[in-house]
């Protein structure tokens, strides 16, 4: 870098130039400042927008604005005064509709064509809108199909089951009885729907008894495929029939452990039957082989269909059981549509109070279950029915220890555990229904409630399970300290933990409260006694070990896991359980010299004794090694193919593949290792230049990732790490051939430096671009195209600027030394003739030097003392950042003389003006030289008549508005100086 050399080297007679100044006033003395105190805080309190509070409504940005009709009307009801016919969603009035009093053309057409018709389409378009966007049940909700599987794979018995078959009549009758319903009078209705319900329930059946789990799964798929086969030979009654036998069966708990299957299975014959009724009902429709749109009113059904749609629920509302009569109801909720547009939200409520009579604290939980979804189905938008419908069971919740349910459950032999975990799914499902996106305010109130009911473990068990994992995860301390409090003989408490785990696999919890996490979910895992339990919870919590720990904590898990699995060889029960640790352990750890340095890895293998068992754990390490290094050898073979024919595109797009990879591997929290990766890509890859632009970002990026960890407090293994990362970064940028790339990354670099403490580093960094700005050449290659570069020095140097203003000064390199060496560069480079940029880039530097001057820095990197504090607004510094400011303003003044030529008249008056807002800004205006010229500046600014009229009258009134305010009276003589000429 060049000596310093930027101190006063010309006359500061310059300062007012006989062109600037005719009374040829001399300038200022040195010990006068030049740059205004600035108190940052409280300018930002004056630019700040003032807080309105609004409220939105229904109003949001991204809904389309609706044009409707806006007339008045008068509403002679109690306690209102007037009204529109119809109002738009948005609070936001449309220029359109300003304009044509509220209604397009298209409209008013419309309007007059038939305007009853027109009012009911607006109103339903408006309503379907409003339904789509705030109650559509989109793709992130778990759809009811993915538990089914799960539930019937877990929930299973090995007892011999029964069930109850209806023997139907033969065709013929059924039709006749069917066909009797339609034709009598409603009297003789309700007697035959009595008689046929009473033949239902008191007439031919067939018991089937001593079935396997697998003989009854094959009965319940027949009757599903026997009431479709009766629809579809047009036996309606029998339908009805079959559907009404199954849902009984909902009512036996005989065989209690095997209840949630049952449940899934008979709700499968339920939905079936509902899917039928409602396209028959839809069929009925159809005008002209035209159906109903899917947002339909009651209006365009015609009495045909609405009659069906009424003797089906006529007739279900018959029979004599509640549980069928509920769940078969339920089952055809959807049909309501068909007959009143409140017809949904009137019978949930119904349904919902209905559940109360069921005395069986199981049935009643499954019968809400079906609600929830059928309510999700049809009108996901009623959601205050299905928040009745949880608190309803939190009332009924005492019922699971009532004397009903313990003799239940001593008859048939289940432990009181086993029972709970029964419950799971149903409540699992009402918890997800209702916590769909939710308003964190509703899951906070559900889990406050939860945590009010004595031994609740099963309840938050299930509010952990349906709950989003990241409202789990910010308060899993909160958690831990309920699961703590739970009673263990009702739920074990490491079933809490493993739900627990299992969010926090998808969430990551506060940073500060992972270690002590982990500890207490550990304390209950490794005092479990049975291996299955100890393994199951092992399995979930390994993955959060390796996820956020080092091989240390690793290596403690799997030593752990190894002394409770080998005594009495308990793995050889948890091979698929200790097989997915090995691979959520090769998941996270991609270096295998790592994963094999792990002290209790090998050990672990050796517990697969199994021979086809163990051979494919070794397939599994073995495939994960061999896909990293397969990845690496392809993008060497990329990288090596590139040659001095390859075109610019193809190297592009070679390196954007290679970046992907790179950017792909991550080692976790063993930044050693992630050095260590870069460092070999670097020299894998070193031909191709944006691959080596990505290593040094990823390199910067992994020093914030380590300042970020310990909080800005390094240690000393840490600190050299991270110095470790500056030297990669100093070593590998002189490699780049781009300048621009180079200069901005040398920026870059140097920041990251100072941000970590690096202060000797970063001067290296800063040093090195002050020394490149030299060789930036006259013009550079973009997109093919050679432009000048003056544009993007100027862009880098502005940016470089606001770098130095809180680096502070070597002790031993004196007085803003990197500021003063590069004024040094840009005074010796060799700007274009045509160009001001340098007196631009002198311009940004008096903004350097005025807020440098300052008793507190605007902004400051954390932990790095800067000029404000090493100096502490001592004279002498000041006197010498105001020489600075000097010599800066005499270079502009000489630049400005050279403008005086009639070609560069307009150059002259844009950059005058340009400088007198920079003083305007910047400048102590209590300075009476400086003030002067200020005038000057202004004078010559729309001397030539070369002035924005318009910019010079709004820059007079902001003068004006500033001298109004405290301190600031100064500018009230200043705007009287500054008179305002005409063009002419």
């Amino acid at each position: 870098m060049p000596e310093t050399r930027f101190l006063l080297q010309r006359n500061p007679e310059l300062w007012v130039g006989s062109q600037l100044s005719p009374e040829g006033e001399t300038p200022p003395e040195n010990n006068v400042r030049h740059a205004r105190s600035r108190n940052y805080v409280s300018e930002a309190e004056v630019c700040k927008l003032e807080a309105v509070p609004l409220d939105f409504g229904d109003y949001h940005p991204l809904k389309p604005i609706t044009v409707t009709e806006s007339k008045t009307k008068k509403m002679n009801r109690k306690g209102s005064t007037s009204s529109t016919s119809s109002s738009s969603s948005s609070s936001v009035m449309d220029p359109l509709s300003s304009v044509l009093d509220g209604t397009d053309p298209l409209s008013l057409f419309a309007a007059a064509a038939d305007p009853v018709t027109t009012a009911a389409t607006t109103d339903g378009t408006r309503k379907k809108r409003d339904k789509d966007d705030s109650s559509a049940v989109g793709s992130d909700f778990e759809p009811w199909s993915n538990k089914r599987g799960e539930i019937l794979a877990r929930y299973t018995t090995t007892e011999k089951l029964s069930i109850n078959l209806y023997m139907g009549s033969e065709k013929g009758e059924q039709n006749s009885t069917w066909n009797s319903l339609q034709e009598k009078l409603q009297s003789e209705k309700v007697r035959t729907r009595l008689e046929e319900l009473d033949d239902l329930e008191e007439g031919s059946q067939k018991e089937l008894l001593n079935l396997t789990q697998q003989d009854y799964v094959n009965r319940i798929e027949e009757l599903n495929q026997s009431l479709k086969d009766a629809w579809s030979s047009d036996q309606k009654v029998k339908a009805l029939k079959i559907v009404i036998q199954c849902s009984k069966l909902l009512s036996d708990t005989t065989v209690i452990q095997f209840y949630p299957s049952k449940f899934v299975l008979i709700t499968d014959i339920l939905d079936t039957f509902g899917k039928l009724v409602y396209d028959r009902i839809l069929s009925m429709c159809m005008d002209s082989r035209v159906s109903l749109p899917d947002n339909f009113s009651p209006d365009c059904v015609n009495d045909t269909a609405k009659e069906t749609c009424l003797n089906w629920f006529f007739k279900i509302a018959s029979i004599r059981e509640l549980i069928p009569r509920f769940y078969v109801e339920a089952a055809i909720l959807k049909c309501n549509k068909f007959l009143s547009k409140m017809g949904i939200s009137e019978c949930l409520p119904r349904l919902t109070a209905m559940i109360r009579g069921i005395g069986d604290p199981l049935v009643a939980v499954y019968a809400r279950a079906y609600l929830c979804r059928i309510g999700m189905e049809v009108a996901p938008q009623l959601k205050e029915s299905l928040n009745k419908n949880f608190f309803d069971f939190l009332l009924t919740f005492k019922q699971i220890h009532g004397d009903t349910v313990q003799n239940q459950l001593v008859v048939q032999c289940v432990e009181f555990p086993l029972y709970l975990t029964l419950y799971s799914p149903a409540i699992d499902w009402i918890l997800q229904c209702i916590a769909y996106r939710a308003p964190e305010v509703l899951l906070t109130e559900m889990m406050e409630r939860c945590k009010k009911l004595g031994n609740n473990a099963l309840l938050l068990n299930s509010v952990m399970s349906a709950f989003r994992a990241e409202f789990i995860a910010a308060r899993s301390m909160d958690f831990i300290g309920m699961i703590k409090e739970c009673d263990e003989s009702g739920f074990p408490k490491h079933l809490l933990f493993c739900s627990l785990g299992l969010n926090l696999a998808l969430a990551d919890p506060p940073e500060n409260d992972r270690l002590q996490i982990l500890n207490e979910a550990w304390k209950v895992i490794t005092k479990l006694k049975n291996p299955q339990d100890y393994i199951n919870c092992a399995e979930v919590w390994v993955e959060y070990t390796c996820r956020h720990f080092t091989k240390r904590e690793v290596s403690t898990v799997l030593a752990d896991v190894i002394k409770h699995m080998t005594p009495d060889r308990a793995f050889e029960d948890a091979y698929p359980q200790l097989q997915s640790i090995i691979e959520k352990v090769i998941t996270y750890i991609h270096d295998f010299s790592l994963l094999f340095s792990v002290e209790k890895f090998l050990p672990f293998l050796d517990m697969f004794q199994k021979e086809s068992v163990r051979v494919e754990v070794c397939k599994c390490i073995m495939e994960s090694f061999i896909k990293l290094n397969a990845l690496l050898h392809i993008c060497k073979t990329m990288h090596d193919s590139v040659n001095a024919l390859t075109l610019e595109d193809e190297k592009r797009t070679l390196a954007a593949l290679i970046n992907g990879f790179i950017k792909m591997v991550s080692f976790g929290r063993d930044f050693e290792q992630q050095l260590s990766f870069y460092v070999e890509a670097r020299s894998m890859f070193c031909n191709l230049e944006p691959v080596l632009i990505q290593l040094i970002h990823s390199v910067n990026q992994l020093a914030m990732e380590t300042r970020k960890v310990m909080k800005g407090n390094h240690s000393r293994k840490t600190a050299a790490f991270v110095r470790a990362c500056v030297a990669f970064c100093f070593i590998t940028i002189p490699s780049l051939s781009g300048i621009f790339t180079r200069l901005n990354l040398y920026l870059h670099s140097g920041q990251v430096a100072l941000a970590n403490q690096c202060l000797s580093q970063a001067d290296a960094f800063f040093k090195a671009a002050v020394s490149l700005v030299s060789e930036v050449p006259r013009t550079i290659n973009v997109d093919g195209k050679m432009r000048s570069s003056d544009a993007f020095l100027l862009e880098f140097l502005c940016n470089f600027f606001s770098t130095l203003l809180v680096v502070p000064d070597h002790p031993e390199q004196g007085v803003l030394f990197l500021v003063r060496g590069l004024l040094n560069v840009i005074q010796d480079y060799t700007w274009e003739d045509n160009s001001d940029d340098k007196v631009r880039i002198y311009t940004n530097v008096l903004h350097l030097l005025s807020a440098m001057t300052q008793e507190a820095y605007i902004y400051h990197v954390d932990k790095v003392d800067s000029n404000d504090a090493l100096y502490g607004g001592d004279s002498k510094f000041l006197a010498e950042v105001n020489k600075l400011c000097e010599t800066v303003i005499a270079q502009i003044l000489d630049h400005l003389k050279t403008l005086g030529k009639e070609e560069t008249l307009k150059r002259q008056s844009q950059l005058a003006l340009y400088f007198f807002n920079t003083i305007l800004a910047h400048g102590d205006l209590r300075n009476n030289k400086l003030n002067q010229l200020s005038v000057n500046l202004w004078n010559l600014a729309q001397k030539h008549g070369f002035a924005d009229t318009k910019t010079m009258v709004k820059t007079l009134e902001y003068i004006k508005r500033r001298s109004k305010q405290p301190e600031m009276s100064h500018f009230t003589d200043l705007a009287l100086r500054l008179p305002l000429q005409s063009r002419t």
